[in-house]
């Protein structure tokens, strides 16, 4: 009978690296975040972490599963207010430096409805919402309200 190899300890898995998986574990627990001051806590280690040059593979995975809790958490509690078709195409153009004019053309609707719609004077209808998604390359669900 052929002898299973463990591969769920962390020193299976590590080998000798598992004392720095452990040290991080030992720094800050993987646990649910509960709280702001938790999740204040994680994203200082997580930003600790993502400042290094180089993470060993014991820290890239304490990394994965801590910013796992962070999204689990914010999902959970930090709601994100929906933003209007102004606010999203105004924020659209801006990130990616052109200008309204620009938008237009490339996009393909009249300048006049860009224009209107930053005014807040229009809304988008479905097929404007689908060429901006395709040029800017985002989900047409960003312009939902």
């Amino acid at each position: 009978m052929a002898h299973a190899r463990d591969t769920t300890s962390s020193r299976a898995v590590y080998g000798k690296r598992e004392d720095r998986y452990l040290e991080l574990v030992r720094q800050f627990p993987l646990r649910p975040l509960r709280t702001n001051a938790d999740l204040d806590a994680a994203v200082a280690v997580i930003d600790s972490l993502i400042d290094r040059d180089e993470l060993s593979a014991p820290e890239q995975d304490y990394l994965d599963v801590l910013s796992d809790l962070v999204e689990a958490y914010e999902t959970e509690s930090v709601p994100i207010k929906p933003v209007g078709d102004a606010e999203m195409l105004r924020f659209l153009i801006e990130q990616n430096g052109i200008t309204q004019v620009e938008a237009a053309k490339r996009v393909g609707i009249a300048e006049s409805t860009i224009s209107e719609v930053l005014a807040g004077k229009r809304k988008l209808n479905r097929t404007q919402i689908g060429k901006l998604a395709r040029y800017f390359h985002v989900s047409p669900g960003a312009f939902a309200e």
